[in-house]
């Protein structure tokens, strides 16, 4: 065991992602705490540069401006679907419901996520971003084990 988080540790915290005006997105305090394999993409990049080299037990609160956090919201990932390109025809789907599409095979199958900003009859306009995407975002966490 260490005494501070490395590039590639394992690592047991507790961490809190909030949006600059403190609406809370995800926390493990208050619960059981996470413990993440640096590197292996459970945590966002940006978020994981935050943890290196924190010492064992301290508690830090690091704000990030969207261009440290999740990027900025690209007006480009914003897209009109035909409503039939929707799961199940986009049979009880409204807006501001997460839709999982999955690419095309020849493009590796990978499932991607989009929000469904507005819906009719004929088509939806689905959001490709990070919900995060162009947001600042406070991100607090405390270290309690490293291995």
């Amino acid at each position: 065991m260490t005494d501070r988080v490395r590039r590639d540790s394992l690592v047991t915290l507790h961490y809190r992602v909030a949006t600059a005006d403190d609406t809370e997105v995800v926390s493990t305090f208050g619960s059981a705490p996470a413990t993440l394999q640096l590197g292996s993409g459970e945590l966002a990049p940006t978020l994981e540069a935050c943890l290196e080299d924190l010492p064992v037990g301290e508690r830090h609160v690091f704000l990030l401006e969207p261009h440290q956090a999740f990027g900025p919201h690209n007006p480009e990932l914003l897209k009109r679907l035909p409503t039939g390109e929707l799961p199940d025809g986009g049979a009880d789907i409204g807006p501001l419901t997460l839709v999982e599409f999955a690419a095309p095979r020849e493009l590796g199958g990978a499932k991607f996520a989009g929000l469904v900003r507005e819906i009719d009859a004929e088509s939806a306009l689905v959001d490709f971003n990070h919900p995060l995407a162009g947001k600042s975002i406070c991100f607090e966490v405390e270290v309690i084990g490293v291995l």
